[in-house]
């Protein structure tokens, strides 16, 4: 049997690096206590796969070789400079005893866990908390952080690094929380996985329109919390998560082109994800206590029980939708529900909302909003304005295949 490949091999070191960075990311903070030292130890350790697998082969566990190499590394690096900083001896020490040993998969299975409930402490602001988990648990760049939260990139830097000392300098344990201060960090907590859920359902820029790998990381996180705190919203969130994730391979084309929900070849939309998805959804609902993440559940259950999209029971969906307004007002709830509503009372009624919400200078710069008005006006017959909505839109997206959408459209329009 011929041995793998040198370009090979460095494929398979870049595919564990996507796939696996920030899981051993998290652990070498567990076991060097530093979140700049575990930085460097995992990329030194990925320099060091990239250097030694084309010649000894991929050891049969990467995750546990690039752990232990990555520690060692940091030792070693910590020893050199001891000779210039005496305040590194204690630490350099603390990080060769045997109690820093790495250990079995079972036990750093929360590693990531614990890294999330760390970025989430209550001494961090709140726009802390979630930048620097999007950027040292997911791995997010500080541009695509900076994208979401319409901050420049150096103002988003400079946040992630005043929270890394403030854990440092506070002393803030890299721990799960016990039972009894879960749930006042729980509410940050549920924002973080759903925001890492979003960029991997539907990437907030770049070329493709998903990001399947955060979309698992955050659906995995979900089933880790629910395991330790079985709170209704945290089932709510796993499911809503599921019954989104069910239609990602209906979603887009071959060519990685955008479908449309009512386009979309339901025959291939997950059964086992929406399954599950409802069946969470039922248990909350029964309980009788839900929020903002059970709502938006079981709108996605109705969306994923229904034939087609004429066939759907758009008149729950908006009904779920004046709840969720009570929950939680906001322009993108009232811009989601305005859909709904014209999809059950027609196009005319759907643009007068979407209008409102944009005469009031809400939404004004979000690409969405554009695109539901221009589409509102096609439907209507009104070319010229739903050519004027369209373009509004393309100023603002920043996604290639929605990008390529809208352009699509446009050139429909004739």
């Amino acid at each position: 049997m011929a041995e793998p490949s040198v370009p090979k091999i460095r494929q398979t070191v870049e595919e564990i690096y996507r796939t696996d960075s920030r899981r051993v990311f998290a652990t070498l903070i567990r076991l060097l206590y530093n979140f700049d030292l575990a930085e460097e130890a995992l990329h030194d350790a990925f320099a060091a796969a990239a250097e030694k697998w084309p010649r000894e082969g991929v050891p049969v566990n990467p995750y546990a070789w690039l752990v232990s190499t990555g520690r060692f590394k940091a030792i070693d690096a910590l020893r050199r400079r001891t000779r210039f900083d005496a305040s590194l001896v204690d630490l350099a020490s603390k990080l060769d005893t045997p109690a820093n040993e790495i250990v079995d998969d079972s036990q750093v299975e929360d590693d990531r866990l614990r890294l999330i409930f760390t970025c989430c402490h209550p001494a961090l602001s709140p726009e802390a908390q979630v930048a620097l988990t999007l950027r040292e648990v997911c791995g997010l760049t500080t541009e695509e952080i900076a994208n979401a939260f319409l901050i420049s990139p150096s103002t988003l830097a400079q946040r992630i690094v005043r929270a890394k000392a403030k854990i440092r300098d506070a002393g803030i344990p890299y721990q799960v929380p016990s039972k009894a201060d879960l749930p006042e960090r729980l509410e940050t907590v549920l924002q973080v996985i759903y925001l890492v859920f979003n960029e991997g359902y539907a990437a907030s820029s770049g070329p493709a329109l998903t990001r399947a790998n955060l979309s698992q990381e955050a659906i995995r996180l979900g089933r880790l919390l629910m395991e330790l705190l079985p709170d209704s919203e945290v089932i709510g969130l796993l499911a809503l998560m599921l019954l989104q994730e069910s239609r990602r391979a209906a979603r887009t084309s071959s060519n990685g082109d955008l479908i449309l929900l009512e386009d979309q070849d339901r025959s291939r939309w997950d059964a086992d994800q929406i399954a599950e998805g409802w069946a969470l959804v039922q248990r909350v609902l029964t309980s009788g206590q839900f929020g903002i993440y059970t709502v938006q559940a079981a709108i996605a259950a109705v969306h994923a029980q229904a034939p087609s999209t004429a066939e759907t029971a758009w008149s729950q969906i908006v009904a779920w939708y004046d709840v969720l307004a009570q929950l939680n007002p906001s322009p993108v709830v009232e811009l989601n529900r305005a859909v709904a509503i014209a999809m059950r009372d027609g196009p005319a009624v759907g643009l007068q909302l979407v209008d409102t919400i944009l005469e009031q200078g809400r939404l004004k710069d979000y690409h969405l909003a554009y695109a539901a008005r221009a589409d509102f006006c096609r439907r209507l017959g009104k070319m010229a304005a739903a050519r004027e909505a369209y373009q509004q839109a393309l100023i603002l997206v920043k996604q290639e295949p929605e990008r390529r959408f809208l352009e699509k459209r446009l050139r429909e329009l004739g």
